[in-house]
């Protein structure tokens, strides 16, 4: 996963945090995917993908370097790649748990 990869996720979420640009604080937002766009378990579902192959794709340097075939910095930067999306879905995770703890706390 690129830095690109990584500031078009940021995007992405962003977006879900901005009910009037995404359809989400409507009624038929709130069931399930928005018409002609994605849910949010599909972008989910891409987002843990790309961050499974990067992660694969910096083992795999690692593996590579340790034969001999690899550049030290090709490795860094696969290892890096893989801890900005790693730290992007935290966050990500970590507002989404806020954001439900926000709601058990609304009245009913």
């Amino acid at each position: 996963m690129s830095s690109i990869a990584a500031a078009a996720a940021y995007a992405n979420v962003a977006r879900l945090g901005d009910p009037s640009a995404s359809g989400l604080g409507s009624a038929a937002g709130l069931g399930g995917a928005k018409p002609g766009g994605e849910d949010f378990g599909a972008m989910l579902r891409g987002a843990l993908d790309s961050i499974q192959s990067s992660a694969k794709a910096a083992d795999g340097q690692a593996v590579a370097m340790a034969k001999g075939n690899a550049n030290v910095v090709d490795v860094v930067t696969a290892v890096a790649e893989t801890e900005v999306a790693i730290d992007a879905l935290v966050a990500v995770r970590d507002r989404v748990i806020q954001s439900y703890e926000e709601i058990m706390r609304m009245p009913i």
